[in-house]
Parts: C-alpha cells; structure tokens; sequence
C-alpha cells in the first residue's frame, strides 16, 4: 500500500472516501479499500462505528475491488 499523506488525502475528491461527508476512510486505490473494510469492521466491533456506516464503506470498497476483473468471474 502507498502511503498517503495527509496532504495527497486533501487532495482527494470526496467520492474516494468510505463516508464522504466526513472524509473517512480514503480508497484511493484497492490496497487503501482493503484496508478500510478492515478498519470500518474493526471499529464496528469496539461500538465506534455503526452497521450502516460500515455497510456504505464496505460497498464503496467492493466496487473498488471489482474493477478491472475479467467479466464473469465472481468474488
């Protein structure tokens, strides 16, 4: 995963974020989107997070995983 500064996370749009209103959660790329399944499901579980939100970080990281795989082939 590269690493993303705070910065080049300024600079990202809104729509490369998990929960855009708050800028949480950036998935710039599908290392970034791996990891935010990972830290939404994490803070989830402490109570810091809720299941709709983690359910919105987890289509927007989904599509992201998706793209560029062969046609017909399913996760």
């Amino acid at each position: 995963m590269t690493k993303l500064t705070e910065k080049s996370k300024k600079k990202l749009p809104k729509s490369d974020f998990g929960l855009p209103g708050e800028k949480k959660y950036p998935m710039p790329d599908k290392s970034h989107a791996r990891n935010a399944k990972a830290r939404a499901s994490e803070m989830e579980h402490k109570g810091k997070l809720s299941s709709s939100s983690k359910a919105k970080i987890d289509a927007k990281a989904d599509k992201i995983l998706k793209r560029g795989e062969p046609k017909g082939k399913k996760r």
